[in-house]
């Protein structure tokens, strides 16, 4: 059984990831952490994590970038697993995520899907078969209420078409004007905001005369509940260290 603590409890992923942990057996949802205190069928909801008295294994974050210190302020205080599923850090957060999982086990991924993390793989392995030969661009799509852009997962796909092809790509944030004829080593990188969509990502690999496209959309946010979970479950009692989603998948 996982204990686990919902950082974000009110919002609308905490909720996602609440009704899945309810009906899953090997979890146990100990409290909640929002900005406004409550409870969720008699499970407690704090305004801070200093009102937490429940002991939990792992700490779920779906909060936002703003709350980085607290969360890691209390998994190390605790010894608390913690699962980063939020998105927007800074250089200097992300530096300090990296020093925080020296002392506990922290899980970081720009996105908890099965389907985006096996996207990563497949299109690594189309950059490093394709070459210099194709022309490599990223699309976008996210509802308008999300805040960052590009994506943390745009940012995660492209970083992996660029180790693939020895680190030389230039990534370029969409276009404006007169920007003359595209350059090899660009990396396009383009966002898209409205409506109510989840999430969607489209890798082009643009050659001569043929088109390769590689795709993944998420219908609806209880696949990242889902994955949040799988995350959780993987790892309590894992030793202090920063993992991600390839961890997982290998584990399994």
């Amino acid at each position: 059984m996982v204990k686990i603590l919902i950082s974000g409890m009110f919002g609308h992923m905490g909720r996602n990831v609440y009704d899945l942990a309810k009906d899953d057996p090997d979890i146990e949802c100990a409290g909640g952490v929002d900005l406004r205190e409550g409870d969720v069928d008699g499970v407690p909801v704090h305004a801070g994590f200093d009102g937490v008295k429940e002991k939990a294994d792992v700490v779920i974050d779906f909060s936002s970038a703003a709350n980085l210190d607290n969360v890691l302020h209390y998994a190390k205080k605790t010894g608390a697993g913690v699962v980063l599923a939020t998105t927007g850090y800074t250089p200097a957060q992300i530096e300090e995520i990296t020093q925080a999982a020296k002392h506990t086990a922290v899980f970081r991924t720009a996105n908890l899907s099965i389907g985006i993390n096996l996207l990563q793989k497949l299109v690594a392995e189309a950059a490093a078969f394709l070459g210099d030969a194709f022309d490599a661009e990223i699309i976008e799509k996210h509802h308008n209420l999300k805040k960052d852009a590009p994506s943390g997962t745009a940012l995660m796909l492209a970083d992996s078409i660029n180790q693939a092809c020895g680190n030389q790509k230039e990534y370029v944030y969409g276009r404006e004007g007169i920007v003359g004829a595209r350059k090899k080593q660009e990396l396009g990188i383009h966002a898209v905001r409205g409506g109510t969509i989840v999430g969607e990502h489209e890798v082009m690999f643009a050659g001569e005369d043929e088109i390769i496209t590689i795709s993944h959309s998420a219908r609806s946010k209880r696949v990242f509940a889902a994955g949040a979970l799988r995350a959780a479950k993987f790892l309590k009692g894992k030793p202090a260290g920063l993992y991600d989603m390839k961890d997982v998948l290998s584990e399994n």
